[in-house]
């Protein structure tokens, strides 16, 4: 598995109502994407990019960071081989993202994900 990018996932109570300092203070004005309880927002540098979070739609805890990987069935596979709690089970989920959830040793749940191709 090669890591291909590690977003933030900044808990928000309401992505609208955050949306306005992270876009007009910060000057991320790139709305990546939006689903209602999950936003991204970039810079036209493509490395600069936050998503805010305000409650995951089908996963049962929330994420601290989404890593995209090369090959998410192998990072799967691994997780398991190695022992760590798996707490959203390999979903291919309806916005295009394929993806699990699994608890790192120090309690922190990272979202490890593709995109379709």
């Amino acid at each position: 598995m090669r890591v291909i990018r590690i977003l933030p996932n900044l808990p928000v109570a309401d992505v609208s109502a955050a949306k306005g300092f992270y876009t007009d203070f910060l000057g991320l004005s790139a709305e990546a994407f939006n689903l209602g309880w999950v936003a991204r927002y970039t810079s036209p540098d493509p490395d600069v990019a936050v998503q805010l979070v305000s409650g995951d739609a089908t996963a049962p805890e929330d994420s601290v960071i989404s890593v995209q990987v090369d090959d998410v069935d192998g990072a799967y596979v691994e997780a398991q081989r190695l022992g760590y709690e798996i707490v959203h089970p390999l979903t291919t989920e309806p916005w295009g993202v394929r993806r699990f959830f699994v608890r790192a040793p120090d309690g922190n749940v990272i979202n490890v994900a593709a995109h379709r191709t």
